[in-house]
């Protein structure tokens, strides 16, 4: 039985973001990652801090999770996030498949601040060639090599 509740980790969140902007180290996002009531993981959105737009907060504390556990997976982990993820966030949660996602702020509470996604599932739902960003396939005679050599690899680590 955890000794603690999804308040008391949303609050860690919480405060993981009001951190990061009391410091103005970047957005007013924070996360941790939870397993058995310890926190494993801590991340706060540094996107501008460290000039990589990839820094979310989820992300950031995914990866020092999945260095904790040694593991590329976060089965048995609680993500709590103070704010709901945003489109690469939710991928990144995907592929690491915590078993659950606990948020604070809606996607609507970021974007009136200035943080609004819409734009993102808005291209992600278009034609390939109707995207703001031209996304074209170039095939060579060996574009399939790396599946090829993956479907026949012995050793590898399925995911």
């Amino acid at each position: 039985m955890s000794e603690h509740n999804h308040e008391y980790w949303m609050q860690q969140a919480i405060a993981e973001a009001h951190r990061n902007v009391q410091h103005v180290e970047g957005g007013p996002f924070g996360a941790i990652v939870v397993k058995d009531d310890q926190v494993i993981g801590r991340g706060r959105n540094l996107v501008t801090a460290l000039n990589d737009p990839t820094a979310h907060a989820e992300v950031q504390a995914i990866r020092e999770a999945c260095q904790h556990v040694e593991d590329f997976q976060l089965k048995g982990c609680t993500i709590y996030t103070s704010c709901e993820p945003c489109p690469m966030c939710l991928g990144a949660i995907y592929w690491s498949r915590p078993d659950a996602v606990y948020y604070a702020s809606t996607k609507q509470d970021a974007a009136e601040i200035g943080f609004d996604d819409h734009f993102i599932y808005d291209e992600i739902a278009m034609p390939m060639d109707q995207r703001s960003i031209p996304m074209k396939q170039v095939r060579t005679a060996d574009y399939l090599l790396p599946f090829q050599a993956w479907s026949s690899a012995e050793r590898k680590i399925e995911y």
